[in-house]
């Protein structure tokens, strides 16, 4: 069996925590009870360096092998979305408009069934250290744990993460040397022109044309401005103007995601979306603003550790059930911040058929669990071998 036998026979308990976690969603920096259950597990593991507070509610657990040697860092994430569930299952959000939809209660209770078996056994020399971060999905919650210096101050020299994937078989891993995931900036469009009366547009500069003409033009930049081998997204996903049928607004805003691989493409859209912006405004007789905000930069595995964690992967998965050339990703992941400061990899866990990500239907395959987990558990010992 490529799981683990001993996590093997605490699945039981991993499928609790995770259902547990689930019913219980927090959003943000506010993981406020989801870290007091972790660290209670912790400290029940037998593990007594935990650090807590990190990025407001992160923690970072250290547990220590039986010969001195280097630091590895695993990492999970711990928040929610602000999602209704519709899964209907008994173990269901009990936070309204709040839901576990990502499966990070799944990625928390991987790295717990992982810290268990690590501090029973201690396989392995040097340290570990169990990274429970809070944030991802909204403002970055990995690069305020680096900016508040835990690579440096808990001596990290490598770090992973895993993210679930629904709809790839259960127990396989994918992954890709180099960048894997894109980058993620946002912008914001505000547009002012003059409302008037529906039945008189002549005598109004009429803001919604000028929104419409904008999102269309936007789209030229993929097609028309970007190399045909370049990977690059833009889209627009909001606009909000007027409030009733005979009345032209007076303004308009639209809103929108780019995600690149590469800076001299974001650079190359950033220019673009200006000069789109400025020359429709002038032609619509409008005035509008652009707002671009750079979000979370590309995620970009070493090479050489996503080679290894690959193979580690095969001592878990099913035989031909591990990629690690599988393509890039155009979604983005704030363990961007950590794999700019240490080398590491990211990969990706099949949990089997599941509604996707992000939807209100979705609920993590607990049957998964144990496969990340001894995942996690046989990077640590390969990684830093006893003898």
């Amino acid at each position: 069996m490529p799981v683990i036998n001993r996590i093997a026979a605490f699945a039981d308990d991993m499928k609790g925590w995770r259902r547990h976690l689930h019913q219980m969603p927090e959003l943000g920096l506010e993981c406020y009870k989801t870290a007091a259950f972790v660290a209670d597990k912790l400290s029940a593991f037998g593990i007594s360096e935990i650090h807590q507070g990190i990025a407001k509610t992160g923690i970072v657990a250290i547990i220590e092998g039986q010969a001195p040697g280097p630091t590895i860092g695993l990492r999970a994430d711990m928040d929610a979305l602000p999602l209704s569930e519709e899964t209907g299952v008994d173990w269901g959000s009990k936070e309204p408009g709040k839901m576990h939809a990502c499966g990070h209660d799944g990625h928390t209770t991987m790295l717990l069934g992982a810290a268990k078996y690590l501090a029973e056994t201690r396989n392995f020399k040097g340290r570990v250290a169990l990274i429970f971060q809070p944030d991802e999905e909204q403002n970055g919650g990995a690069e305020i744990m680096v900016n508040e210096g835990i690579l440096d101050r808990f001596e990290i020299d490598q770090v992973y993460g895993i993210h679930n994937a629904p709809g790839h078989p259960l127990g396989s891993f994918y992954t890709m040397p180099g960048p894997i995931m894109a980058g993620a900036d946002n912008f914001d469009i505000h547009i002012t022109g003059q409302g008037g009366h529906g039945a008189y547009p002549q005598d109004t500069k009429d803001p919604v044309i000028a929104a419409v003409g904008i999102a269309q033009a936007l789209q030229m930049i993929v097609s028309r401005n970007a190399r045909a081998f370049d990977q690059l997204v833009v889209s627009v996903t909001q606009i909000h103007s007027g409030t009733v049928g005979n009345i032209i607004p007076q303004t308009a805003f639209l809103n929108g995601t780019v995600r690149t691989f590469d800076p001299e493409v974001q650079n190359m859209v950033k220019s673009r979306m200006a000069e789109i912006v400025a020359g429709q405004a002038a032609s619509y007789g409008v005035d509008a603003r652009l707002v671009y905000e750079e979000g979370y930069p590309p995620t970009i595995n070493d090479p050489e550790k996503a080679a290894f964690a690959a193979n580690v992967a095969r001592q878990v998965a099913a035989d031909g059930n591990v990629l690690e050339n599988a393509g890039q990703e155009m979604g983005a992941e704030d363990f961007s911040y950590m794999l700019q400061k240490r080398p590491g990899a990211y990969l990706f866990l099949g949990i089997g058929e599941a509604a996707g990500l992000h939807s209100p239907n979705y609920d993590f395959n607990d049957d998964a669990a144990p496969y990340g987990a001894s995942f996690f558990a046989r990077l640590v010992e390969n990684a830093q071998p006893l003898g």
